[in-house]
């Protein structure tokens, strides 16, 4: 991977021809924050009925093809399901990357492996376009404020160039190192968030059990070292059994199963990561895949 000093970028850009592929729950108010911003974006999405619906409530305009929406943009970010989706959404006569002018940046903000990432900037290098990988954490509800963390993998001139137009959705921009970096800083990511709603769930049993009062034990336990986003935010709705919203577990199963391939590429065992995956495993067996990522609590009851 190399080494280097991360750097956090807080600036604001200017207007620029901008592409936006893949408009989920996070790519929708992503791009909106980007047109808000004063950018002339072309948004395009595999249902083009939910292109229409953002060019209707944003303005831009929408692209009949990844490549179509491409054409002429200073800058193309995707933000799409998996490695293969992006491959899907980038390759091709119809791919970004048949759009894609010499010089521009491709920006991929889909949790994806590092090893994606490094054959996309190898690809791109070839047509003489760049790349950095700068996959994202906050949930649906960092992607609607505007207040993502945005990790990134790449040269420090790109970054230092994308940095200001992120900005639009990501409260913190920070450069993690060479290509790649940014997919590993987030697999670390997801590896502490489940390890921190693991143990929620499984201290919500004692606590259910033993009648404690939930509220009043939140706010307990958040006055110390228990602290966290996830017990402030989602340990209420765990022990409420309420999983209607937030990052879908059969994502956090997808990204989990990234981070255990890296770590045998590392010649790593990470047990935890072992166990919690293999919970989602069996939570997608019984349909729960759209659920809440918290949602391990039900595997612990059954």
């Amino acid at each position: 991977m190399g080494s280097c000093s991360p750097t956090t970028f807080i600036q604001r850009s200017r207007s620029m021809k901008l592409a936006f592929i893949g408009l989920g729950v996070m790519g929708f108010p992503m791009a909106g924050h980007l047109q808000q911003a004063g950018h002339e974006v072309c948004v395009y999405n595999r249902n083009s009925a939910k292109a229409a619906d953002w060019v209707a409530r944003f303005g831009g305009s929408q692209g009949a093809t990844p490549a179509e929406a491409a054409r002429g943009a200073d800058m193309v970010m995707v933000c799409v399901g998996n490695d293969d989706d992006v491959r899907s959404v980038v390759y091709g006569s119809d791919g970004v990357l048949a759009g894609m002018q010499a010089g521009a940046l491709l920006v991929d903000h889909t949790t994806t492996s590092a090893q994606l990432a490094e054959e996309l900037a190898k690809t791109a290098g070839k047509q003489h376009v760049r790349f950095i990988d700068a996959p994202v954490s906050g949930g649906q509800l960092g992607a609607e404020n505007g207040a993502l963390t945005i990790m990134i993998g790449g040269t420090e001139a790109d970054v230092a160039e994308a940095a200001p137009v992120l900005a639009a959705y990501g409260k913190k921009v920070t450069r993690m190192g060479p290509v790649g970096a940014g997919q590993r800083c987030k697999m670390v990511n997801q590896i502490c968030v489940i390890g921190a709603v693991q143990g929620i769930a499984e201290g919500l049993m004692i606590a259910q059990k033993a009648g404690l009062d939930i509220p009043t034990l939140i706010e307990v336990l958040a006055g110390g070292a228990a602290q966290s986003w996830q017990l402030q935010n989602r340990a209420q709705t765990m022990a409420d059994d309420q999983f209607d919203f937030g990052f879908a577990a059969q994502w956090m199963h997808k990204d989990l199963g990234i981070c255990l391939d890296e770590a045998e590429q590392q010649g790593l065992k990470l047990p935890l990561t072992e166990h919690v995956h293999a919970v989602y495993e069996r939570l997608l067996e019984q349909g729960m895949g759209r659920c809440d990522s918290t949602v391990v609590i039900r595997d612990l009851k059954s």
